[in-house]
């Protein structure tokens, strides 16, 4: 099984409760990667700057959007993340006809996070990004061991209305507007006749390769994709297994429903083994601009075992650095490349205290379930206390400033009542 075989999903009214947008993600990356939750504050800056991505330098713009992420610790990029006007993206490796670039560029999470820190809706972000691609092409190794994997890229991008569909094949594009309903991406292609932006080239390269005869309807994935590969008859399962989960909510998505969508094993959408779930989100927008959106993330692997942790966007909020990012957080710029760190530098200390509990829950029957039903125990309260927020918003502002880092004290605290 390949790394960044993540399962990424978004329902929309009339299939959510209540007014809400939910998007939810797991990152699946090697086991023994470390995934660090941080947030940026939103910053004016210096028309000269530069951004120092994964691999290489692009033009900073005059101001970004304060930004929390999901992301691999050696990485600048990120996995999945949302922003303080509630876009939210993740996005899912793909493989197709075209090769994929070994040469250094932008990796899909540079441009996850690009396309937040950098666009106020999805449809923005589509823009945002493509018009990265376009200039500074998307390539390097999705994989800090091994300089051999490269993928193209496809984003699930949503905000309080709509999502996006955006799928890549090297700088060629199609994206797909969802204005209801579920939506999941797995690692294939999934753009079919319905094709609402794209690159003004995308057709007649394709007509040029030999890909699509101009008499016969353009349909993106069947021109576009292998027609058949093991990575995409897998993916291809999962995708399946995703979209029948979403269907089983019965137009009643929550937060929790898609929770248990991560959690599941027997799909594969929670993936074990060398390659494993290390990082996970669910994202609950209402759609009612008046109101806060909250976003949990794990920052730990495999949300089975996992808690999943509220985050909302108020003023002077910030994350624990200690707790879930050791590498650097909003106070500390990332003046030397993080994938230049030892590998046991970069275990936060809520990783480290999560795979104690881990070895636990796998070793010792007893004591395990006990440290799961805290774990769920502290998650409802968690997602309680949210529900407040989500219907009558926020009355106490500075409540929230460690929000986050307090979830975290509280599920390390539980782990050592173990």
């Amino acid at each position: 099984m390949h790394p960044s075989s993540c399962d990424t999903f978004v329902a929309l009214p009339p299939s959510t409760q209540g007014q809400r947008v939910i998007f939810g993600k797991n990152s699946d990356r090697p086991c023994d990667e470390v995934q660090e939750v941080v947030f940026f504050p939103a910053k004016d800056c210096d028309p000269d700057e530069k951004v120092e991505c994964t691999y290489v330098e692009i033009e900073q713009v005059a101001h970004t959007y304060a930004v929390v992420l999901s992301k691999p610790a050696w990485m600048w990029g990120a996995e999945m993340g949302a922003n303080e006007h509630q876009v939210c993206i993740g996005n899912e490796a793909v493989w197709g006809r075209e090769n994929a670039n070994s040469e250094e560029a932008l990796l899909g999470m540079d441009l996850v996070r690009l396309g937040l820190e950098r666009a106020d809706t999805a449809e923005k972000a589509v823009d945002v990004i493509t018009e990265l691609l376009e200039k500074y092409g998307q390539g390097g190794s999705c994989m800090e061991d091994d300089c051999g994997f490269t993928y193209h890229n496809s984003f699930l991008i949503s905000d309080r209305k709509e999502a996006w569909l955006l799928e890549t094949s090297g700088k060629y594009w199609a994206a797909e507007r969802v204005e209801g309903g579920f939506r999941n991406i797995s690692n294939q292609y999934g753009i079919t006749t319905k094709i609402d932006k794209e690159h003004p080239e995308m057709r007649e390269y394709a007509q040029s390769k030999g890909w699509w005869d101009v008499n016969t309807e353009f349909n993106f994935a069947t021109v576009y994709s292998f027609l058949t590969t093991a990575r995409i008859e897998s993916a291809g399962s999962r995708y399946c297994e995703g979209k029948k989960l979403l269907e089983k909510s019965g137009g009643c998505m929550t937060a929790e429903a898609m929770m248990d969508i991560l959690r599941d094993k027997e799909s594969g959408i929670n993936m074990e083994g060398m390659f494993m779930t290390t990082g996970s989100m669910v994202s609950v927008i209402p759609t009612d601009p008046a109101l806060p959106g909250v976003h949990y993330f794990t920052a730990t692997p495999d949300p089975e075992r996992s808690v999943f942790k509220p985050f909302v966007f108020v003023k002077n909020a910030h994350l624990l650095k200690e707790t879930t990012s050791p590498s650097f957080g909003p106070d500390d710029p990332v003046k030397t490349k993080p994938r230049f760190q030892s590998k046991p530098d970069r275990k936060h200390q809520l990783f480290v205290k999560h795979e104690l509990a881990a070895a636990i829950i796998e070793s010792y029957k007893d004591k395990g379930q006990k440290i799961t039903e805290m774990m769920r125990q502290l998650e409802r309260e968690l997602i309680h206390e949210m529900e407040k927020i989500l219907t009558q918003g926020i009355e106490e502002p500075d409540d929230l400033v460690n929000l986050f880092s307090s979830s975290v004290q509280k599920e390390m605290s539980t782990y050592n009542k173990s």
